[in-house]
């Protein structure tokens, strides 16, 4: 049986990650992580695909049973993690087994499988990872401003962490999605999968 494989991806709002997430995933058959939250499910939310969803005392169980790879309390007291369980199954299964997640998620997933493959993308300058942000018309300019400002402090703290294997540069989606899949198709080849 091929060896299964963890990727981790990550990048700041408005770099294209989720798009070259979605590539990598359907090129190289992969298995995309279902978060669980402490949000409250709306109607355009599907259980079991956009998230699980479940109660703050489950959450707690979760997180100190040691069901959770990962986890972080977020926006006004909500919390999102990302179960052990599936992970573990994908791998064993052979499977490619992705995360799209931020920074400090992506730290404590290295402390604890640091054989996890990570990629984190960047904008090819400050300035055009600002424009794309407007392009996306979906916020105020103080609100971009202050997802700009969170961006650029990501990217410092990626490349200070020391625990990503690749970095991609998406200048040009096409290019970069293609040198994604090429990178972790590489990786995965190596390990035997």
């Amino acid at each position: 049986m091929p060896q299964g494989m963890l990727l981790v991806i990550s990048g700041p709002s408005g770099v294209g990650k989720t798009t070259i997430t979605h590539h990598v995933e359907r090129d190289l058959n992969g298995v995309f992580s279902v978060s669980v939250t402490t949000r409250s499910k709306t109607p355009a939310d599907t259980e079991g695909r956009d998230y699980f969803f479940v109660s703050p005392r489950k959450f707690e169980q979760m997180r100190d049973g040691g069901e959770l790879l990962e986890w972080a309390e977020v926006y006004e007291g909500l919390c999102y993690g990302t179960p052990l369980a599936p992970v573990q199954q994908a791998i064993e299964a052979g499977r490619l087994m992705i995360l799209e997640i931020d920074v400090e998620g992506a730290v404590q997933i290295k402390k604890k499988m640091p054989e996890a493959f990570s990629l984190f993308v960047l904008p090819p300058n400050e300035k055009v990872l600002l424009e794309r942000l407007r392009k996306r018309a979906r916020e105020d300019e103080a609100l971009i401003q202050r997802r700009f400002a969170k961006a650029k402090a990501e990217i410092i703290r990626a490349w200070e962490c020391g625990i990503y294997d690749e970095f991609v540069v998406n200048r040009d989606l096409d290019h970069a999605v293609k040198e994604a899949v090429a990178l972790v198709r590489s990786e995965m080849f190596l390990r035997g999968g």
